[in-house]
């Protein structure tokens, strides 16, 4: 697998609709996310980076759709590497619930044998009908 170069790193893949996929510098990102900093307004930003201010609000309206349909449900988009990190965690866990499962059945089979053993030594220590 080859190593994807600086201007894939450099994006992001944002899904708008059926049809189209648009990609996303790094830069026009920040631009969207410095419109959202306190004191700061759309049109500020367009000006301080020479751009219309009706582009950088379809960015950011663009750029919200994206993510609302690619998530699915307005929900926060997480990082690449903590998704990993806690997929690695869910498959750690799901490991050792397995683990756990398998002594619990090893241990009920113990103790149903345990019993059963049990009630056959009594068993055989009780007197016989026959007896006087």
């Amino acid at each position: 697998m080859s190593m994807p170069s600086s201007k894939e790193r450099d994006s992001i893949e944002v899904v708008t609709s059926v049809q189209r996929r648009r990609r996303w510098s790094v830069d026009e990102i920040r631009l969207v996310e410095e419109t959202e900093q306190p004191g700061m307004s759309v049109s500020s930003v367009a000006r301080k980076y020479e751009l219309a201010p009706s582009l950088l609000f379809r960015w950011k309206r663009l750029l919200a759709e994206g993510g609302r349909s690619a998530l699915g449900a307005d929900e926060a988009v997480v990082p690449a590497s903590e998704a990993k990190a806690l997929q690695a965690r869910v498959r750690e866990l799901e490991r050792l619930l397995g683990k756990k499962t398998l002594e619990t059945e090893i241990l009920r089979e113990a103790v149903r044998l345990a019993r059963e053993k049990k009630l056959i030594s009594r068993a055989s220590s009780w007197p016989k009908d026959d007896s006087p």
